[in-house]
């Protein structure tokens, strides 16, 4: 893992930031101009909107540990999923506009007050003024580890530039077909996006190295939540991993999914997964060889 230091992290960010007169900073090229406040796919203009910034004990627990994971939650988001569960957020715009080194000194209380980590909920967006925060917050003596936590729809060249920035990429992987990522999250082009995306990631940190106090200190966690109907398509998404990235990768198998949002515009979506549903997915993790993570069963009772 490359070295980057905290004057050429800010750096990084100032060049990207003077893009965003013709947006193209995720795969959506939008091509808008931000500071204009022209609106793309993630209706964010040139500032830096944050939604809320805590430590925070529900990640998994080489994420959490004792201390809480420091997340500080983006507004908005590049994608438009019809069941986020976290849409005031992702699709509403909740938050307020901070200013570079307000962000900073966010990073810096994380850390005085025990953080593990220093978490970017949905960072993609907001990356340039992420990159000069960050920078200024590693030059001002932040020590921890730097958790990029998206959505998998990540633009190949943006992550080739984080080498050596980031140390754990919390990655979703959503679809295992195009046509269900376009329809329920209105992107185009996902899986192979995704796929692309997560091959980098695992080429620049690895598989997940996890202290001796149990803590995530570099590498690649996969996220996958279980949609209802199969939607997600667990068993192809698992195949790819464990054969085109490695067989070692941590996945994080979810069953929390619950109709939010546009949810219950859809009868496909608009209940919660099965247990059989959530069975097939695990049978799908072992099946593919996949040995590593966590399996977050389920804690309701169905009668399917």
């Amino acid at each position: 893992m490359r070295k980057v230091s905290p004057d050429d992290i800010f750096k990084l960010g100032q060049k990207l930031h003077r893009t965003l007169d013709c947006c193209r900073i995720c795969p959506n090229d939008c091509a808008v101009n931000r500071f204009e406040g022209e609106l793309g796919n993630c209706r964010s203009t040139a500032d830096l909107r944050v939604a809320s910034y805590n430590l925070h004990f529900g990640e998994e627990p080489p994420l959490s540990g004792g201390g809480g994971s420091g997340t500080i939650f983006l507004s908005n988001c590049s994608l438009s999923c019809r069941y986020c569960q976290n849409y005031p957020i992702s699709q509403m715009g909740t938050g307020s506009v901070v200013s570079i080194d307000e962000c900073c000194d966010m990073m810096l209380e994380l850390q005085q007050r025990g953080a593990e980590n220093i978490n970017f909920v949905t960072p993609d967006h907001m990356l340039p003024m992420i990159l000069m925060a960050l920078g200024r917050a590693k030059d001002a003596s932040l020590d921890l580890p730097i958790v990029y936590n998206c959505s998998g729809f990540q633009k190949l060249e943006i992550l080739r530039l984080l080498d050596g920035i980031i140390d754990v990429y919390l990655v979703d992987m959503r679809y295992d077909d195009t046509e269900m990522a376009k329809n329920y999250s209105g992107c185009e082009g996902y899986v192979d996006v995704s796929r692309a995306a997560v091959a980098e990631m695992h080429a620049q940190v690895g598989d997940l190295v996890i202290d001796d106090r149990g803590l995530a200190r570099r590498g690649i966690f996969v996220r996958h939540l279980v949609l209802p109907g199969n939607l997600s398509g667990s068993a192809g998404i698992f195949r790819f991993l464990a054969d085109k990235v490695s067989k070692d990768v941590y996945i994080s198998l979810m069953s929390q999914y619950f109709p939010a949002y546009k949810a219950t515009e859809d009868k496909t979506i608009s209940r919660r997964v099965t247990v059989k549903e959530f069975q097939r997915a695990v049978d799908a993790f072992h099946d593919a060889g996949l040995k590593n993570g966590f399996i977050q069963y389920m804690s309701y009772e169905s009668a399917h």
